[in-house]
């Protein structure tokens, strides 16, 4: 099977509708003017927060000219009956893969073919659990800089352990070395996203959207979804001073509630609130169902709810549910419901909507739980775009030493059917 040159799909784009990186704060932001972000510390933040909505259409935009290289490549694979597609990344990478293989389950061409969802974490440390040699793999993995040393692992443990494997890249950085092995290996094809996705600030914002976006671009394109994704967003950043309002609270636990596609959405809140209050402030994940199996117990008077509603009929049941059961109790300080339903309503009224799927309300609900965190860090006095001046956490991870391969792994290739070997494993160690 022929393989798509990478550097083809990297250099193709429309850079005429770009959005520009700026390397100092000029204009107001989420509601705070440039000397108050610069004072603040939170302008790369702000901005990479804001201009989410123009990145995706950009994206869109370029995809409509890397689309027919990208298909070309992919669609080989997607033939192969028995295909194995893993999504993998490392912390909110990750959580890309568990936004949408619920939303792709269903949707795969063949009946035999499967998706899942398994952290380069994970990969690394455990691989003879989630690798079978003798299924064809696409690996897809996700990563901002592409250079945290789990990521590159991976893929060499994937070459080590799988007979018939392929890598799609999905980065936003041009000189990672995610996008460097692309370049080297003939099974490879590299998305590289705008450079705007590539975020400066600490934390993972466009270009956790970003990546998702183009998942979803490629494996199951919704041209309607995306534009009611974009309007929605547009309509919550116009909403920053009620958002602002609840992080000005004072509070010691938030709880970020979602199901299905948008629990993987709720986890990734859960950590950008995490990092952005430093730790100060101890949040959580969990589906709605599954909260009320233990966790519910951390509830009191100084916590924060945060539920991100389903628009399925059926499954919005459950939601609301614990909606009442939560205000029944009357322990929580606030619970908040997020609702694309409601936000549609204040569209202007020429506006064409429609029940979008969950994996499109991601983006709405993400770019809320984006701006709350944002203004929680303020209301700490805490620099957004470096809430851990001290190094204890770093934009890219550091200090993790990869090791070799066990001689022989349970699951390991005969010798010489590996493209890389186990003393390339070392290359990555301490990269950043």
């Amino acid at each position: 099977m022929g393989m798509t040159d990478c550097g083809d799909i990297r250099q193709s784009g429309l850079r005429s509708k770009e959005v520009v990186v700026c390397s100092e704060v000029t204009s107001t932001r989420l509601g705070l003017s440039a000397a108050q972000l610069q004072q603040t510390g939170g302008g790369f933040t702000a901005q990479e927060i804001s201009q989410q909505p123009a990145i995706w259409q950009q994206l869109a935009a370029e995809f409509a000219s890397k689309e027919t290289v990208l298909r070309s490549w992919l669609q080989p694979l997607l033939m192969l009956p028995d295909l194995r597609i893993i999504f993998t990344g490392a912390g909110t990478s990750a959580y890309i893969g568990q936004t949408v293989v619920p939303h792709l389950i269903n949707k795969l061409p063949l009946a035999g073919q499967r998706v899942e969802a398994v952290s380069t974490t994970d990969l690394v440390s455990h691989p003879e659990l989630y690798l079978t040699p003798e299924l064809p793999t696409l690996l897809v993995s996700f990563g901002r800089s592409g250079n945290s040393p789990e990521s590159v692992a991976a893929l060499q443990v994937v070459d080590a352990l799988v007979e018939q494997r392929f890598h799609l890249m999905i980065s936003c950085n041009a000189d990672g070395q995610l996008a460097r092995f692309a370049a080297e290996q003939p099974h490879c094809a590299l998305w590289l996203l705008p450079d705007a996705c590539h975020d400066r600030s600490f934390a993972m914002t466009s270009s956790f959207t970003g990546m998702l976006l183009a998942t979803l671009l490629l494996f199951a394109p919704d041209a309607s979804a995306l534009q009611q994704a974009v309007l929605l967003s547009e309509q919550v950043l116009q909403q920053h001073q009620q958002i602002r309002q609840l992080a000005q609270t004072p509070c010691r636990r938030m709880v970020f509630l979602g199901a299905g596609c948008l629990k993987g959405i709720a986890q990734e809140a859960a950590l950008k609130y995490l990092e952005l209050t430093s730790g100060q402030i101890g949040s959580y994940f969990e589906s709605p169902l599954g909260f009320r199996h233990g966790p519910k117990s951390l509830v009191d008077a100084h916590t924060q709810i945060v539920l991100l509603k389903s628009t399925d009929p059926y499954s919005q049941q459950y939601d609301l549910d614990l909606v009442q059961e939560l205000q029944a109790d009357g322990r929580a300080q606030a619970i908040t419901v997020l609702d694309v339903a409601q936000w549609q309503a204040l569209l202007p009224a020429a506006t064409p909507v429609s029940v979008i799927a969950d994996v499109w309300t991601a983006f709405p609900y993400i770019v809320y739980c984006q701006t709350l965190a944002f203004y929680k860090a303020l209301q700490l006095g805490i620099s957004p775009d470096n809430p851990c001046p001290g190094g204890e956490v770093n934009r890219v991870v550091q200090g993790v030493t990869i090791y070799p391969l066990p001689e022989p792994m349970p699951n390991q290739m005969p010798s010489g059917q590996a493209t890389s070997t186990n003393s390339g494993f070392t290359a990555a160690r301490g990269n950043r």
